[in-house]
């Protein structure tokens, strides 16, 4: 593989930065190459502003146009370039990061805001039929993703019936709308629970975890996220438009609620 880690914690003595070490160890111990963008220690701006693409602030910035505009004619910031060459060497993205209020910290957004624009990462169509080229497709497709992260919270509450929401519910924004929107393959999440109560061996347990999931990276099986352009998931009337002909659903009077009187107390 050729991975691109991109890594998003403050702090590289923190549990998260023992991991993306141990990860990249790993790695290479597997025979394996690697980038890394540490977005902390470069002091990646995660701001998005028409200095990004050469663009007259006098005039009105419409993000999708600009950048669309700057990434063809090769006038994006330098520092977004050399972040999309990285993109584009790697076969497979990892990101890391730390949960931060059920998402990831604004300096990682910020990377996808400023990285992944139209022209690069959306925005193509096909040219046979001209449609949008997305959810599975597009000019990523054949990347695989994996997300790593880190919550303080125990991992039976990030399941399918904890308090804070299943893992891959809010993954969802990042794994199915950004990573599979731009057509890459999202293999499941790797979740170290727990991080404030880390002891020696509950790391030791993380670290081998980290290591295997790297280890199968290659022939694990995406999550499944259903193609852009599949029978049961594209635009219901351009797939059947004698929907379109149907007459609209039938609707009931309305129903007005009556609250109860309230009890009488003697």
């Amino acid at each position: 593989m050729k991975v691109l880690w991109l890594f998003a914690h403050p702090d590289p003595r923190s549990l998260s930065g023992a991991l993306k070490d141990e990860g990249l160890r790993a790695l290479d111990a597997q025979g394996h190459q690697h980038r890394v963008s540490d977005l902390y220690a470069m002091k990646w701006n995660p701001v998005v502003d028409a200095a990004d693409y050469g663009h007259d602030p006098a005039d009105r910035l419409l993000i999708g146009e600009a950048s669309e505009r700057a990434y063809t004619d090769g006038h994006l910031a330098p520092d977004i370039r050399a972040e999309q060459d990285k993109l584009d060497w790697a076969d497979t993205l990892i990101v890391q990061f730390p949960l931060w209020w059920y998402g990831m910290p604004a300096i990682l957004k910020g990377w996808f805001d400023r990285v992944f624009v139209k022209g690069f990462a959306f925005g193509i169509t096909d040219p046979a039929t001209g449609r949008p080229q997305r959810y599975g497709d597009g000019e990523l497709t054949g990347k695989r993703a994996m997300v790593i992260t880190t919550a303080g919270a125990r991992a039976a509450t990030l399941g399918p019936r904890g308090v804070n929401g299943d893992l891959n519910d809010l993954l969802f924004p990042l794994q199915h709308g950004t990573l599979w929107y731009t057509g890459m393959s999202v293999v499941p999440p790797l979740l170290i629970p727990g991080a404030d109560r880390t002891t020696p061996t509950a790391y030791a347990t993380a670290a081998t975890r980290l290591r295997e999931r790297l280890r199968t990276l290659p022939t694990t099986e995406p999550l499944p996220f259903r193609h852009q352009n599949s029978g049961d998931y594209d635009d219901e009337l351009l797939l059947h438009p004698d929907l379109a002909r149907l007459p609209p659903p039938r609707t009931g009077p309305a129903v007005h609620y009556t609250a109860p009187p309230p009890p009488v107390h003697g």
